[in-house]
């Protein structure tokens, strides 16, 4: 049996001499002037303030272009946000689910910013296009085989050369 005081198996790590030694892990602590003083604070501000845009700017036009969503409601860049509240942000065609657990108003540290928010994105799906490949050293396709993959590939393998011969006709 072990009592509270005695660090477990993950607590502890071996050192270059062999002797196991006690991890300290600490939460990074965030600077007092980046914490709100209110219970609420500006979503534009909180998005910039946990790195999820790189710019306060970005995050405003984010908001007016409609990619800000809070408690599910499309959000302007000065709706507060408070703590518990749900913040999606629309990123590459994808919502990232951010669930806001601290209040920032200055831009701190990526993993102090880590702690202010859980993130409850789901994995974002696998796309996987099958993409047609001939056979390497078969050499040039005939011109049957380029009209069969011009079809595969949704191409009409005669429109080149009808625009040429139009071409042709009107110089």
């Amino acid at each position: 049996m072990s009592d509270d005081s005695s660090p477990t198996l993950s607590d502890a790590r071996s050192n270059t001499s062999g002797h196991t030694e006690a991890v300290i892990s600490e939460a990074p602590t965030i600077p007092r002037g980046a914490l709100a003083d209110s219970d609420s604070v500006r979503v534009d501000t909180w998005l910039w303030a946990i790195r999820r845009v790189k710019s306060r700017s970005q995050a405003t036009s984010a908001a007016r272009a409609g990619h800000v969503k809070v408690n599910g409601d499309t959000a302007k860049a000065a709706q507060k946000v408070r703590i518990g509240d749900e913040v999606r942000l629309r990123v590459e065609g994808f919502d990232q689910i951010l669930k806001v657990q601290l209040l920032l108003v200055k831009r701190v540290g990526a993993p102090q910013a880590r702690t202010a928010y859980e993130d409850l994105t789901p994995e974002r799906p696998r796309m996987v296009i099958p993409v047609a490949q001939r056979e390497r050293g078969t050499g040039r396709p005939s011109k049957r085989q380029r009209r069969e993959l011009d079809k595969l590939r949704g191409r009409d393998s005669h429109v080149r050369t009808r625009l040429d011969r139009s071409a042709r006709n009107t110089q």
